[in-house]
C-alpha cells in the first residue's frame, strides 16, 4: 500500500480516464503509464473505472480488464478502488465480485441510475451489494446524473448494517449534505468530495479527500491541496486552491471526461483525447479555450 501518512481511503484519488488509441480500442500502454505518472507524484489512491473511466461505453470484459490492468500496474504501491457499480443490482454485484478476486481494495458504488430508485430501493440495492464482498465500499452519490441521491438517512442506515460501507464519494454540490454527512455518522465514516471545486469547503466541513478529475493531470498539486487543507495549513490551501480554480472551471466546459482528456493528450500523457460515442471530441471554441489555458500555465509540452 502507499506509503502516505494518510490513513487508509483517505486523501487525494484519481478517476482515471480509460485511454483509447486511433481506433478506440483501449491503448493500455498508455494506461500503465498514465497509472506510474500518478503514482510518482504522490496520489494517494486511484479509481479504474468510475464515470471518468467512461464505464458506459465499455463492455463487462473491458470494464474488468481495466481494473485488472490497474491493479496490476500499481503493483499494490497505492490503494485502487473498482468501480462497479451499475443500474442493475445484479450486474453491479457480478462486476464486484469479479473485481474483487482480481484483487481489488475496495469498491465505488455509484447510486443506481435512469430507473430511479425509492431510498428503499438504494437501501436494498447496497445492501445486497454488500453483502457480496467484505472489502470496504464507499458509496457515490450524483444525483446529476443519477437523477437520485443516496439521502443521508439511508446512508446511515447502510453504514449500521454493514461496517465496510465505509464512506461517500459526494457529488451532489452540497455543502449542507456533506454537514449533515459529517453531523449523523461521525469523523470515521469517510467523504470523498466528487467536485475538484469544492474539496476545500468540503474538507472544512469534515471531509476527508477528494476523488478528482483534475489529478489525472494534475496529481502533484491537488494531492498538496488536500494534505494542506487536511492539516489545517489554511493559507496554503486557500492558495493551492486559488491557483487551481481556473484549472476546475475550464475542465467542466463540456462533458467529463471530454475535456480532460483533451488535457492529457496535448500533454503527451496519453496518445489520443478520444472518446466513445455518445460522447464526442470538443467542439473548435472549447478546444481553442482549453489549448489557451494550457498555454498560459506553462503546461502544454
Amino acid at each position: 500500500m502507499s506509503t502516505t501518512t494518510h490513513p487508509p481511503y483517505t486523501g487525494a484519488y484519481t478517476a482515471l480516464v480509460t485511454p483509447f488509441d486511433n481506433n478506440n480500442e483501449i491503448h493500455w500502454d498508455d494506461l500503465r503509464n498514465l497509472v506510474e505518472h500518478q503514482i510518482t507524484n504522490g496520489i494517494n489512491g486511484l479509481v479504474s473505472v468510475g464515470t471518468t473511466g467512461e464505464s458506459p461505453t465499455l463492455d463487462t470484459s473491458e470494464h474488468l480488464e481495466v481494473i485488472a490492468r490497474t491493479l496490476e500496474y500499481a503493483r499494490h504501491r497505492v490503494p485502487v478502488l473498482a468501480g462497479t457499480g451499475s443500474n442493475s443490482t445484479t450486474e453491479a454485484i457480478a462486476l464486484t465480485r469479479h473485481a474483487d478476486q482480481a484483487g481489488a481494495d475496495a469498491f465505488l458504488l455509484v447510486a443506481p441510475y435512469y430507473n430511479r430508485p425509492t431510498q428503499e430501493g438504494i437501501y436494498e440495492h447496497f445492501h445486497a451489494l454488500a453483502d457480496s464482498t467484505a472489502k470496504p465500499i464507499i458509496l457515490y452519490s450524483i444525483p446529476s446524473r443519477c437523477g437520485v441521491e443516496i439521502a443521508t438517512d439511508t446512508i446511515a442506515r447502510l453504514h449500521s448494517r454493514h461496517p465496510n460501507i465505509i464512506g461517500i464519494k459526494e457529488a451532489g454540490g452540497s455543502c449542507d449534505k456533506v454537514s449533515q454527512i459529517a453531523r449523523t455518522l461521525g469523523p470515521r465514516f469517510l467523504i470523498h468530495s466528487g467536485d475538484d471545486a469544492l474539496t476545500l469547503p468540503f474538507i472544512a466541513l469534515g471531509a476527508h479527500g477528494v476523488i478528482s478529475v483534475a489529478s489525472n493531470w494534475l496529481p502533484r498539486e491537488i494531492t498538496q491541496l488536500v494534505h494542506h487543507a487536511r492539516t489545517n495549513n489554511t493559507a496554503a490551501a486557500l492558495h493551492q486552491h486559488n491557483q487551481l480554480a481556473d484549472t476546475f472551471k475550464k475542465l467542466s466546459i463540456e462533458t467529463n471526461p471530454v475535456p480532460i482528456k483533451h488535457i492529457l493528450a496535448r500533454t503527451h500523457l496519453i496518445s489520443t483525447p478520444n472518446v466513445r460515442l455518445p460522447l464526442t471530441p470538443l467542439t473548435p471554441a472549447s478546444r481553442a479555450t482549453l489549448d489557451a489555458h494550457l498555454n498560459t500555465h506553462g503546461k502544454n509540452n
